[in-house]
């Protein structure tokens, strides 16, 4: 067989366990549907609003941030409690940062989106 068969296998064997992640991601993180939640609403606001080509960048980009954010988080809590079942302070440290991961991507994604809102309708110029 072709080289780039075993090439093109590998990448959709890739493709299947990222949305096989994607998946497990929405069926047991409430805190990933909320953030898709709020990724849905500022896409329409963006829309309602008419964002420039800009905002529509800022708002990809940060969407992707806080997504990406919530995946590594939940991927780091679930091999900390994996490797480290019973409570731990390093364990619960691996945690508590990697939720903090999230949070700041989440409350810089919150700002510069209140900002970007607040340019249209009047706030700032």
């Amino acid at each position: 067989m072709a080289p780039w068969v075993h090439w093109g296998q590998r990448r959709l064997r890739s493709f299947r366990a990222a949305f096989a992640g994607f998946r497990h991601l929405v069926g047991t993180e409430q805190n990933f549907r909320l953030h898709l939640g709020a990724a849905v609403g500022a896409v329409l606001a963006g829309g309602s609003l008419k964002f420039d080509y800009g905002e529509w960048l800022a708002l990809v980009l940060l969407i992707g941030l806080v997504l990406t954010a919530e995946a590594l988080n939940t991927a780091i809590e679930r091999l900390v409690s994996l490797l480290r079942p019973e409570v731990h302070p390093l364990a619960r440290a691996a945690k508590d940062t990697a939720a903090a991961g999230v949070l700041f991507a989440s409350v810089t994604a919150a700002v510069a989106g209140l900002m970007m809102v607040g340019r249209h309708v009047g706030i700032w110029h």
